[in-house]
């Protein structure tokens, strides 16, 4: 089942009909669905897939040699392999027509090969540019796709005519996963799971989350139990105070001075390095207020992880494994998942409500052209979610509520009285209420809204919209 990813596919079918030679890079963080996408793509078109993996260098090239080969010629002589990387990759000039070449994992290539960027490079100058070849270079390593392909001092610079980092799916899409839930259910997985796309195929909507999350999380035989060890073990050279250090994050750790101190892994300037280092991988993100005219200067930043269900890992596995060793994942999930999932969806949801406040202004139905969305805090108050215009002096605050209880008008009271303390720095000349709510409103806020065009009321559904 391939969900979402019509603007990614659209953007390579028009490069594809440019009928010049293109050089496209996708990147982006295993099990974002990058090689669903591609496959997506090469179906029905002349094409090599060439998946790389751990093996030799000479190994890689054999194993492409006779890919490449097969496509030129009937048959393929055993055995057979082109003497270099350059003539492999030049002999990609000989094929007869329109061909995606798509080499996924190219990271592997260049970890067997330094030199394989700098010959591609000789190629591509040489001969493929004047092709009609459609070369993709797809990688999992963002860092190392960064530096050694798209980087300015990279061989590559300069060749590439396209190029996209694959981020998750949005919870539309994702909540598309789970037919059969309710769109609170499908929130509950979105917040679990996060928009990877094998995560969410992991779970089935004929049992609820909690069961998945028993069966394929908290079991030691499940599918996603080991998942996040074994991603960072294998991208990270010393994972130990990584860890502590997401950890610490996932417990609550948001300012750096915190998460220095939960994590244990030394003072501030050396968690700020290991910080900086996993917001480079895109794990972790620094959010600022909103509000803040030079987000970049701000002293109120917080960390964030940035993948939902490793949130979830290092909340409820990580600090758990060895009793989960011991068979104890019905005491986990009772105890520890059971007991505060509530207020673990309540951060998601807030994160919904910003999402679907984004997907308003790229359809242009809000009241304004937000320059950005986000939410503010300062030291007594917080709002989940403000989108704001410097130019046309507008503002909008929202705030979410993930309660078995409806919202009434003391939730809006109290939430312009937040947005007067917001007032103060900055005179907002237009400004737009949303609230947000898991169980609903009250007939006197729905009464309330009904007469106020700057009053808006948003459901659960709404945010899968």
């Amino acid at each position: 089942m391939f969900i979402g990813r019509e603007t990614e596919l659209a953007q390579l079918e028009t490069l594809y009909r440019s009928q010049r030679a293109e050089l496209y890079i996708l990147y982006g963080r295993r099990r974002v669905g990058k090689t669903g996408l591609l496959r997506a793509f090469c179906a029905h078109k002349p094409h090599l897939f060439f998946i790389a993996t751990l093996s030799s260098d000479h190994d890689q090239l054999a194993a492409f040699s006779q890919a490449v080969y097969r496509l030129i010629h009937a048959d393929v002589p055993e055995g057979f392999s082109y003497p270099s990387w350059e003539a492999a990759l030049s002999a990609l000039g000989d094929l007869p027509r329109r061909t995606v070449v798509v080499f996924d994992e190219f990271t592997y290539l260049i970890g067997g090969n330094k030199a394989i960027p700098s010959i591609l490079q000789k190629v591509w100058d040489e001969r493929l540019q004047n092709s009609q070849i459609f070369l993709i270079l797809c990688g999992s390593y963002i860092g190392m796709m960064e530096t050694e392909v798209l980087g300015y001092k990279a061989p590559l610079y300069g060749r590439r005519t396209g190029s996209y980092l694959l981020c998750p799916l949005e919870l539309p899409d994702a909540s598309v996963f789970f037919p059969n839930y309710s769109p609170i259910q499908q929130l509950e997985a979105w917040a679990v799971l996060g928009g990877m796309p094998y995560y969410l195929s992991v779970f089935s909507d004929q049992e609820d989350v909690f069961s998945n999350i028993r069966k394929h999380i908290l079991d030691v035989q499940g599918l996603l139990y080991s998942e996040p060890r074994f991603l960072l073990l294998e991208e990270l050279r010393e994972p130990r105070n990584y860890f502590s250090i997401l950890r610490a994050i996932a417990q609550g750790g948001t300012r750096l001075s915190e998460i220095a101190q939960k994590a244990g892994v030394g003072d501030s300037s050396t968690t700020a390095r290991y910080l900086d280092i996993l917001q480079q991988m895109r794990l972790v993100y620094r959010s600022v207020p909103a509000a803040e005219s030079q987000p970049e200067k701000s002293k109120k930043g917080i960390y964030r992880i940035s993948d939902f269900f490793l949130r979830f890992w290092f909340r409820y596995v990580h600090p758990y494994q060895n009793a989960l060793d011991l068979g104890m994942a019905d005491g986990i999930l009772d105890q520890r998942v059971r007991s505060t999932f509530e207020q673990f969806v309540s951060y998601a949801f807030e994160e919904a409500a910003r999402a679907y406040i984004t997907r308003l202004a790229r359809k242009g139905e809000l009241p304004f052209l937000p320059e950005r969305i986000g939410g503010w805090w300062d030291q007594n108050n917080e709002i989940d979610v403000i989108a704001v215009s410097e130019s046309e002096a507008a503002l909008l605050a929202g705030e979410c509520k993930w309660s078995v209880n409806p919202v009434g008008m003391n939730i809006l009271q109290e939430l312009k009285q937040k947005v007067e303390v917001l007032q103060a720095a900055r005179s907002w000349e237009r400004i737009s209420y949303f609230l947000f709510s898991k169980a609903g409103y009250t007939p006197a806020l729905q009464e309330q809204a009904s007469r106020d065009e700057t009053l808006h009321l948003v459901s659960a559904a709404d945010c899968l919209t």
